[in-house]
């Protein structure tokens, strides 16, 4: 009996693969033969403290899917491919042979050169620091992320129907909520795609999470928490037409629950151009004024100012130019530099979805609310005694952060440079001491917004937090990218921005950031916990 149990146990320790007997947790079973490297060697930490805290870095802005918005044709590449990275990294093909196709990547960098269209294996000029029509979210960039200490991840599903109209090139319809759809879809494609990886369903390390509880288990695993969230200018279809409101309160119940349903936990009320909902914090300058002619050309009207009431303000409108979005007879106005103030705070409807967010225990998204609104909408908050209030990406007036944390909110600084960034997080830091509270960043990869420039000082191999991993420079076919050279052209350099971040910010900085994982848990659980 001994002996046919002993030739048992040994036919099958032979059918084993040496792969599969000898991998630990966080390396796949099997990976494509051909792929980008990670780079990052050492095991990932998981559990809990004594106190039943997770810990971990929290990116709480970007957009992984962003290629599939915009009309399709804005973002170049996919985060994965069922066919390959040779598939998944590969540029637009208005953008051969030379880059010159790249018409919206020369209007927002002023970069009228063109580029080598190549990606796999040469990766010549894309991705970069500057681009903003190139994937920069390639899951095995993600992984990299991961395995350097983020545990949380906020998947932001955006478009903008106005730019998928006016870009010449498309291939998917410009309706923002169908886009949102799609982001989803692939999101949760993009979860499979990693599990089978990893020997199946639910063993992958990219986990899509709906509530505070699952999330806390998943960071407890060593794995990451993956978070959906919405970020448009017309969510629901609320856009306006001359003041016109052309959406109602029954078409925002039913996107709730829709959003809801599909895992949707966090969402901006308005995005970049003043909505039926809410009025926007303008952008500044060149961007700014391409913004404000596009408000115009799909609201009829320009953003208008007033003296801002507090001490809060949003940001300078840029000046607009001659312009092709408009007609020649169309004149933006002139703005009195005294009137920083967009006149469009938070509308009626636009409070009926901030307590219909509330009601479904989803967090609200201030950034990128004009201070009225943004004002308007923590006093509901206020009001209700409810939690559920994220800035995510350095888009909220900085004279707000007590206010959130008194409510239990969450606020991350925007990942650009790692001195702003550091900066930013000092002039908080006794408002995170008072108030117990780690802190995030958005990355805002792929949101065609602006990543650190090259660094300086920033040695390989490193530790990427006390005792963690060891990162080295990041391969990904005959490509290899280093912070201070290539500054932040992908996810997959985060860890290498928080080294730069810690030799700045100093370890205690370090220690902050890797407690926003519990703070954004708190937030979340929070919001669920939370009753009228």
């Amino acid at each position: 009996m001994l002996l046919r149990l002993a030739l048992a146990v040994s036919l099958v320790l032979a059918a084993m693969s040496p792969a599969t007997a000898a991998t630990p947790w966080w390396e796949p079973v099997a990976r494509p033969a051909v792929d980008s490297q990670i780079n990052v060697t050492g095991e990932p930490f998981k559990g809990t403290d004594g106190q039943g805290r997770v810990r971990g870095f929290v990116d709480a802005h970007n957009h992984l899917m962003t290629n599939e918005g915009f009309g399709g044709k804005l973002i170049c590449g996919k985060p994965f491919s069922e066919q390959g990275i040779a598939d998944a990294l590969k540029d637009c093909s208005e953008h051969h042979p030379a880059g010159l196709g790249a018409i919206f990547e020369a209007i927002v960098t002023g970069d009228l050169d063109g580029h080598d269209p190549v990606g796999w294996p040469t990766f010549k000029d894309w991705p970069s620091y500057t681009t903003v029509s190139h994937q920069q979210n390639y899951y095995a960039w993600l992984e990299r992320a991961w395995r350097g200490g983020q545990r949380v991840l906020v998947q932001d599903l955006t478009s903008n129907a106005t730019l998928c109209v006016i870009h010449p090139f498309k291939d998917k319809p410009c309706d923002e909520m169908q886009s949102v759809r799609l982001q989803a879809q692939r999101t949760y494609e993009l979860q499979a795609f990693v599990d089978k990886q990893f020997g199946g369903a639910g063993k992958g390390w990219f986990r899509i999470v709906t509530s505070a509880e699952q999330a806390r288990d998943v960071i407890a695993q060593g794995k990451l928490a993956v978070v959906l969230g919405i970020e448009t200018s017309e969510l629901f279809g609320c856009r306006t037409f001359l003041d016109i409101p052309l959406c109602n309160k029954g078409d925002i119940d039913r996107g709730l629950d829709e959003m809801y349903a599909l895992g949707v936990r966090s969402a901006f009320l308005c995005h970049k151009f003043d909505n039926a909902l809410c009025g926007v914090r303008f952008d500044s300058g060149t961007q700014g004024g391409v913004i404000n002619a596009g408000q115009f050309l799909r609201t009829g009207q320009w953003w208008q100012t007033e003296q801002c009431k507090g001490p809060q303000q949003d940001n300078p409108i840029g000046t607009v130019g001659p312009n092709a979005l408009i007609p020649a007879s169309a004149v933006a106005p002139a703005y009195d530099p005294a009137k920083r103030c967009n006149v469009r705070g938070l509308t009626s409807l636009g409070e009926y979805a901030v307590q219909g967010m509330m009601r479904r225990h989803m967090m609200i998204e201030v950034d990128h609310m004009s201070v009225k609104a943004a004002g308007r909408t923590l006093e509901l908050a206020a009001q209700a005694k409810f939690p559920g209030i994220i800035s995510s990406h350095s888009w909220m007036d900085a004279q707000w952060t007590e206010k959130v944390y008194q409510l239990g909110g969450f606020i991350a600084g925007y990942e650009n440079s790692p001195e702003g960034y550091v900066s930013q997080a000092a002039a908080a830091e006794p408002l995170r001491r008072k108030y117990g509270v780690g802190i995030g960043f958005g990355s805002d990869y792929n949101g065609v917004g602006s990543h650190p420039a090259p660094q300086t000082g920033v040695t390989y191999p490193f530790r990427s937090y006390p005792d963690g991993p060891l990162v080295d420079r990041q391969r990904t076919g005959e490509r290899v990218w280093d912070i201070n050279v290539d500054g932040g052209a992908h996810i997959g350099l985060l860890p290498d921005w928080v080294e730069k971040v810690r030799q700045l910010g100093g370890d205690q900085l370090v220690n902050d950031m890797l407690g926003g994982a519990e703070s954004y848990l708190r937030t979340w659980s929070g919001t669920q916990r939370w009753t009228p």
